[in-house]
């Protein structure tokens, strides 16, 4: 292996110190949605709790909107909301996704192809149309899922894709030729991959979820009152605009830190891009 030169090495450290530090920024999005009820001052959809469409102060740090709600509260609950709809959405990615790529791989010969080639059709369609397609045979109430099935089909690509590759080296070739059946060689490459890139996967998966769950919401196939996500919120708080601005800012600027968090902390690790 080649020795890094200095500017590499440098580059690579300063990749890593970000991921690092935007993990930590990821962990505290995580936490604050988990625990939103505790820490917000009011309930989610609490009215009149303050004066209507007052601008950010000490006392409402991102103001009140219309109705006099606490947009630092109902920012928290639709943290919280959009947090838990990804969740599910990301179970889905990441079994149907990224484990079902490499069992199949493994396990499948011609059918794994065809599976390969039905997920690449998949892909070739725009993951938001595909969820909204599957919303509306679900049912809207089951959005979350649908998210997750749309988002399956890019996963199973590049997990199919890069089992293959490991299938075709000379090691894997050394351990099949020393007795090693398909099912070990399996489980050393999840083994392999839940090591390596385990949590760049989580929050790649994660960042692409949240990004297709809060545009669906935004576009009216998602979330419904009183279940606010923050594509719920940056959506209806268009009416107050530009009057009341900061009943914007909010959701959307806790929504672009936690993406951006999700991203950094997976793309720039080992120097990699977003």
């Amino acid at each position: 292996m080649r020795a890094l030169t200095p500017a590499e090495e440098s580059r690579k450290d300063i990749g890593r110190t970000i991921a690092g530090v935007s993990l930590g920024g990821l962990l505290v999005f995580l936490f604050l949605g988990a625990f939103h009820h505790l820490v917000a001052p009011y309930a989610p959809g609490a009215v009149e709790v303050g004066p209507l469409s007052l601008p950010p102060s000490t006392t409402y740090p991102f103001g009140t909107d219309l109705l006099g709600r606490d947009l630092w509260s109902e920012t928290l609950h639709g943290l919280g909301v959009t947090i838990s709809q990804a969740g599910v959405g990301f179970l889905i990615v990441l079994i149907g996704g990224s484990f079902a790529g490499q069992a199949v791989a493994h396990l499948s010969g011609r059918a794994g192809m065809i599976a390969r080639l039905g997920a690449a059709v998949l892909v070739s369609i725009p993951a938001l149309l595909l969820a909204i397609l599957f919303s509306m045979l679900l049912g809207r109430e089951f959005f979350a899922i649908a998210v997750g099935l749309a988002a399956a089909p890019s996963a199973f690509v590049r997990s199919y894709d890069r089992a293959c590759a490991v299938r075709a080296a000379p090691y894997s070739d050394f351990a099949r030729a020393s007795g090693l059946g398909n099912l070990a060689l399996l489980r050393r490459d999840l083994a392999h991959e839940l090591r390596e890139s385990f949590i760049a996967t989580i929050v790649r998966s994660l960042a692409s979820v949240t990004i297709m769950l809060t545009t669906m919401s935004f576009l009216g196939f998602g979330a419904t009152p009183p279940d606010r996500d923050l594509g719920l919120m940056i959506a209806s708080a268009r009416v107050s605009l530009p009057e009341a601005w900061w009943t914007t800012l909010a959701p959307i600027a806790v929504l672009t830190l936690f993406i951006l968090a999700a991203r950094l902390a997976a793309g720039l690790a080992g120097g990699e891009r977003p």
